[in-house]
């Protein structure tokens, strides 16, 4: 029996895309995953559950298999023909399925988007006016004293990221002091030092008070947001006096009522704490690849996320381009889907307008999305089956490692994005 290990693997989970995963392999199949939080092995052990074997194509309301080169003519029929069609997803799968991405919107006239339109699309757009303040991962793990959590429960969504970035110990400082601010007590909050509880929806307004007494303004309110002055006092020169502080923020905070002013209104914060000291924030990014999306998208389109290309250059419009709207007005008649589950993610209202979408889904597994599409086409799963770059959640890059072969005559999503490109150019010449 052929036994080997591979080292320094890359997890394709969670943007936090830890970096020490070590796979045990027997006859070319992993048997084993050391370090990987509980997702990250059942990802790598379970790769070969519930695939996609063969490309399908809806026929009569019946799924019939057929060859790769058929599924890519009806996709590349249907999408030649669509007169609004929107490519979507992007966010679980590597940058050079991306380009290719691109350039498919590109050729046909239609929109790209990417699943941060519906996480931390808002995120983009604070920063957009206000700018970022970012650190990296690794200056936290050894320079950061102070760690806010703000509307974020890393202890679910990102397994690893408090023993990996937050409480092990760094070069320059081993121990900081951790708070967690929510609407309720979470599971992160139950290992944090400080839990600060506050009403919910006014994230925007607590803020706002920070920056007023962080800059000696004294308000006539006894509290905001269920937080005594008093206490908000105390959090602010806690805050003032730290050598180094980040911000880490998640949907709680860019989803809840204020959404990108919630943010801008973060940003100014640190912005200003950053006169007095050394601060920085992130985001807690979902998707192992959702901040390459936005990066490669910025790159090849000068807008992160919601892009137009109907006029053959691209313009952005967050709320008119964003899928969900395109959806929601009844305008997409044709969907290419790469990489993501949206019939599993979006409100109820969109799902059911998109089973009347013709969808192409390009996805390693079943998923509900695939029960709607009109054709299935399945690909490898990039960091386990294909190689390729990924952006961490602070947008360091990192380059994912090949570890076994996917399935046979089954393609990258870059592929198979390459090979629908070409047909539909061969078709219109």
């Amino acid at each position: 029996m052929t036994k080997s290990r591979l080292e320094n693997v890359i997890c394709p989970f969670c943007g936090c895309l830890c970096d020490d995963i070590v796979l045990e392999l027997e006859e070319g199949r992993i048997v084993a995953n050391e370090n990987g939080c509980a997702i990250s092995k059942s990802k790598f052990l379970n790769h070969l559950k519930d695939r996609m074997n063969t490309p399908s194509v809806r026929i009569d309301g019946e799924f019939v298999s057929v060859d790769l080169g058929k599924a890519i003519k009806v996709a590349a029929g249907i999408l030649a023909s669509a007169r609004r069609p929107l490519v979507y997803g992007l966010s679980s799968t590597e940058n050079d399925a991306h380009r290719e991405a691109y350039r498919i919107a590109e050729e046909i006239g239609g929109v790209v988007d990417n699943t941060s339109s519906v996480c931390h699309g808002p995120t983009v757009i604070g920063s957009q006016e206000s700018g970022e303040i970012h650190g990296s991962l690794g200056e936290v793990r050894n320079r950061a004293d102070l760690i806010v959590y703000w509307g974020a429960n890393p202890q679910f969504a990102h397994p690893r990221h408090l023993n990996r970035f937050v409480r092990a110990p760094g070069i320059y400082n081993e121990t900081r002091e951790l708070w967690v601010v929510d609407i309720r007590k979470s599971v992160t909050a139950g290992v944090a030092d400080r839990f600060i509880q506050i009403e919910p929806g006014h994230d925007m307004e607590i803020l706002g008070t920070m920056r007023a007494l962080l800059r000696g303004h004294t308000l006539d309110v006894e509290q905001v947001g269920g937080l005594p002055i008093a206490s908000i006092h105390d959090m602010v020169q806690t805050m003032k006096a730290t050598k180094y502080g980040i911000l880490f923020f998640g949907l709680g905070l860019s989803q809840s009522r204020g959404k990108h002013r919630n943010v801008d209104a973060a940003i100014r914060l640190i912005q200003d704490l950053n006169q007095y000291t050394r601060w920085a924030m992130l985001p807690m990014r979902g998707h192992y690849n959702v901040t390459g999306a936005n990066k490669t998208s910025t790159w090849q389109t000068g807008y992160p996320f919601a892009v137009d290309y109907s006029r053959s250059y691209p313009r952005y419009q967050p709320g008119e381009y964003t899928a969900i709207d395109l959806i929601r007005r009844g305008e997409v008649d044709a969907i290419l889907n790469v990489a993501a589950d949206p019939a599993a993610h979006f409100p109820g209202s969109i799902v059911s307008k998109l089973s009347k979408i013709p969808i192409i889904n390009l996805d390693p597994k079943q998923n509900m999305t695939s029960l709607l599409a009109a054709v299935n086409i399945p690909t490898a799963m990039s960091g386990i089956e294909a190689d390729g770059a990924a952006s961490r959640m602070d947008g360091l890059p990192l380059y994912l490692k090949k570890c076994v072969e996917p399935p046979p005559g089954v393609k990258s999503d870059r592929d198979i994005l390459r090979l629908i490109l070409k047909e539909i150019r061969r078709s219109g010449s």
